[in-house]
């Protein structure tokens, strides 16, 4: 599940320079928001496959 956030991530990267090149500050902050976005994605993906791993490894203790 970790790295569900790239796309967001990359998207926003293109929009936040896309809204910079043409002086578009609404395409910029949608992109840095999208960005963020990407982020907690990825920050919550991560929790969620340490939280699996863990339920993993408490099953096989047993």
């Amino acid at each position: 599940m970790s790295g569900n956030g790239t796309v967001d991530k990359v998207s926003g990267r293109v929009k936040e320079a896309a809204g910079a090149l043409t002086d578009d500050k609404d395409l910029k902050e949608e992109g840095k928001a999208e960005q963020a976005a990407g982020r907690v994605k990825d920050v919550v993906g991560n929790a969620v496959d340490k939280v699996k791993d863990a339920i993993t490894k408490d099953d096989d203790r047993h």
